[in-house]
């Protein structure tokens, strides 16, 4: 059991957020490379969340009817609030996850993308050669991040201070981040 969730759970919580996390990957899907984008997805939402949340991970294959069919499952049948997907982003042919999630959202978000790629061209000059997007699929956002840990932990800390309250504008669960390691944005009432 997640740690967050046990705390929360102690002290009354009511809702505990689901939250999806998918690793596109065809390596890691044959089980022919260990996944490392989805662990740390994990990793960071542990270290920033303090609201009540559970993790429901999928490895899926570069396939574009599959990524859609992860990402319509986990936002309409396990109702997650919010899914972040890892890898499928670059320019490569079978890189399609912009695509899927695009598809299935019915609201694009490009300032996640135009956002993370900001953060990421201070870094490394490639970044421009990605294609993180994100978008709103009924009450469920969906963020496209990198494949490597080192970038989705910077492109995590560029947008997380804004999924709060994206998810509370979508009517989904309230969700409240470590003020140490992330400052949630929420407009003054």
């Amino acid at each position: 059991m997640n740690a967050n969730i046990a705390a929360s759970e102690t002290a009354g919580a009511k809702t505990t957020a689901r939250i999806g996390i998918v690793t596109v990957s065809d390596r890691a899907s044959r089980g022919e490379y260990q996944d490392r984008g989805g662990p740390a997805i994990g990793d960071y939402l542990r270290e920033t969340l303090n609201s009540a949340w559970s993790a429901i991970e999928r490895v899926i294959p570069d396939e574009r009817p599959t990524i859609e069919a992860t990402l319509r499952a986990l936002a309409d049948d396990e109702h997650c609030c919010l899914i972040v997907t890892t890898g499928g982003t670059g320019p490569a042919p079978r890189d399609v996850t912009p695509e899927a999630t695009l598809a299935v959202c019915e609201k694009p978000l490009p300032g996640f993308g135009e956002l993370m790629r900001k953060v990421s061209l201070e870094k490394v000059p490639t970044a421009i050669l990605s294609r993180q997007t994100a978008g709103i699929r009924g009450r469920c956002l969906i963020v496209n991040l990198p494949g490597q840990p080192k970038a989705i932990r910077e492109c995590l800390d560029a947008v997380m201070p804004a999924i709060p309250y994206c998810i509370d504008l979508i009517g989904g669960p309230f969700l409240t981040t470590v003020p140490e390691r992330v400052q949630a944005f929420r407009p003054a009432k």
